[in-house]
């Protein structure tokens, strides 16, 4: 069973910078980390090939600096990296993010399943998978809390409000998963000797044969046009009730208050 899972690297949830001329995040200089919910993803491939057998190959599209997730992946128990790192990748929305990921995706072919963390912690969108599926044109589950391989089909758990639902997808297919479906182990040292040794593999535009005009900033269709810090004001009126008529006073000036802002 091949398996494929797309991890990003994230800043730290309170170093979280941006750029207010070009509205991207800021990297440089800020610790950074594995996005927490991707390692459920790796988790829950590491389970498959423990119960399947198989291989399992991260991927990862950032600056150099990315390697360091790709290499606690490898710790935990990843066979393979391949790093997608190249100018003209940066500033990609979640669309030119999901067409490059795909693009090395294909280069990686033949593969059974790709699983990713249900979002990133940084922007929060939870499009990136199902974009790459769309990308792909491969089945999709997401919000995935069990996944088993049965008589050759992917059968998946998924949470849906107020229950479960369970699909069953032919491989190759798409999942994203949810923090039940596992609890990621910690990095093993000898893990963290055989990541330190392994050659990551790197890849550019060129490699992945990617339409520049579908990657980086200049292939995004969205932008943040604003970045600004809301101020949250009070102004309000303190009237004190001492007696029958401050209470009166009180009640009157409530409801005048309600009627001007259209409550009643």
């Amino acid at each position: 069973m091949r398996l494929i899972v797309p991890i990003k690297q994230v800043p730290e949830t309170s170093n979280v910078k941006m750029d207010p001329e070009t509205g991207t995040m800021l990297r440089e200089g800020v610790e950074s980390i594995i996005n927490p919910l991707d390692l459920y993803a790796i988790e829950t491939a590491i389970r498959l090939k423990e119960n399947y057998g198989g291989e399992i190959v991260a991927v990862s599209m950032g600056p150099i600096n990315s390697k360091e997730a790709l290499k606690e992946a490898i710790a935990m128990g990843c066979d393979d990296a391949v790093l997608l790192s190249d100018k003209l990748f940066a500033g990609a929305d979640t669309f030119a993010t999901s067409y490059t990921l795909a693009k090395a995706i294909e280069r990686l072919k033949p593969f059974d399943l790709l699983i990713c963390g249900e979002r990133a912690t940084d922007g929060d969108t939870a499009q990136v998978g199902p974009g790459i599926a769309a990308l792909l044109g491969l089945p999709l589950a997401t919000f995935t809390s069990n996944i088993e391989l049965e008589d050759g089909v992917i059968k998946a758990t998924r949470l849906i409000e107020g229950g479960y639902e369970v699909l069953s997808l032919p491989r190759p297919c798409v999942v994203t998963v949810v923090k039940e479906i596992s609890d990621p182990r910690l990095p093993t040292l000898r893990g963290k000797q055989r990541a330190k040794k392994m050659e990551l593999k790197m890849w550019g535009a060129q490699d992945i044969e990617a339409d520049t005009s579908n990657i980086g900033l200049n292939g995004s269709p969205t932008r943040v046009i604003k970045i600004f810090t809301p101020k949250v004001t009070r102004e309000g009126k303190i009237v004190e009730v001492k007696d029958e008529r401050s209470l009166q006073q009180a009640v009157d000036e409530i409801i005048s208050l309600l009627k001007e802002k259209l409550v009643i």
